[in-house]
């Protein structure tokens, strides 16, 4: 029954990966993700000069070889003391997916650039342009097809008679978006964004064009979130996320909330729960000192995948570090934020 089970979500792996409508490569924890979901958050850290982060994503390792996902990201404030109002932004990320045993990986390396102009005292508005490279590889010898079937089993010295015309495909990709954030007061704050993805629409296919030219839809990502200071002991912030690629939606909702553990916000104890629509249930817990945060969650697959998996869908853990520059010390920010 295991290996019944092995077998029926390999298929499934592998053709929402050959599929046009697949989803792209993605992490429950989004918002410690900030490039890979628009490319207008490159530089948006008003109280610090630049962040770097990494991101790890272990899927369905109870069958089988998992799905990893892995990201390394960072992004600077560049030009704060040429523009009054303002400041550019410039990031750069490292995606990397390997699927199954290895079959299928998939690697991205993104460039990302953004302007921030603040409007008045209370909003700030940026616009933000981002170009990618990807690799994405299969090793066709780990991969049986039906015209291998002798009758008996599978026989891999059989031609598969595939069109397949490399193992290999590069291409790239652009993508921008644009984000607005509203600074109510020093207890309350609110952000929007909108991005698109693969706007010039890449061919992504291992077959020769005459068969199949597949290419990839754009993604359209749609975000809504606020920071809420409570009773100077909790910052609560409640999220929505939204994806649309193709016919295919991924919808993302809840909150996470630091607890102020030191009295000056220099440690901080983070919970957070949320939901992926027909999909998953995902609790969140971390710890921040200083400028350091570690948060891990875990996706509990609620849909009709939960009887091959047990419900244990995946894991993630995030690291983001924030600094400022030792030559900026002491300078005021541009705009005010919520904090402890």
């Amino acid at each position: 029954m295991r290996d019944s089970r092995k077998i029926i979500l390999f298929v499934f792996m592998f053709a929402a990966a050959f599929a046009g409508r697949a989803q792209d490569l993605h992490f429950s924890q989004y918002f410690h993700a900030p490039l890979l979901v628009n490319p207008a958050n490159t530089g948006f850290n008003p109280d610090y000069d630049f962040r770097i982060g990494g991101n790890y994503r272990n899927q369905w390792a109870n069958l089988g070889n998992p799905y990893k996902t892995m990201s390394v990201w960072g992004d600077t404030k560049l030009f704060t003391d040429r523009f009054e109002d303002g400041w550019l932004g410039v990031g750069a990320s490292i995606l990397k997916d390997a699927a199954g045993s290895g079959s299928l990986t998939s690697t991205g390396a993104y460039a990302s650039i953004a302007y921030h102009q603040m409007l008045g005292y209370n909003s700030l508005l940026s616009g933000g342009f981002g170009l990618g490279y990807v690799t994405k590889r299969i090793d066709i010898t780990k991969l049986t097809f039906d015209n291998q079937w002798n009758g008996k089993f599978f026989d891999f010295t059989l031609p598969t008679n595939e069109p397949f015309s490399s193992n290999q495909v590069s291409y790239l990709d652009l993508q921008m978006g644009l984000n607005y954030a509203y600074f109510a007061s020093e207890n309350a704050y609110f952000n929007a964004g909108f991005s698109v993805t693969h706007i010039n629409t890449p061919r992504e296919s291992f077959f020769d064009a005459t068969v199949s030219d597949n290419r990839l839809d754009r993604r359209y990502t749609a975000f809504l979130n606020g920071n809420f200071k409570i009773q100077d002991l909790w910052i609560v912030n409640p999220n929505i996320y939204v994806s649309k690629m193709g016919n295919v939606w991924e919808t993302v909702l809840g909150l996470n909330a630091n607890r102020d553990l030191s009295g000056d916000g220099s440690q901080q104890f983070v919970l957070g729960l949320y939901y992926r629509h027909k999909d998953a249930l995902i609790p969140m817990v971390g710890y921040q000192v200083n400028d350091l945060k570690i948060t891990v969650n875990y996706d509990a697959t609620i849909s009709g995948l939960g009887s091959l998996n047990g419900t244990r869908g995946a894991y993630e853990l995030s690291i983001v570090k924030s600094g400022i520059f030792p030559s900026n010390a002491g300078r005021l920010v541009k705009c005010p934020t919520v904090r402890f």
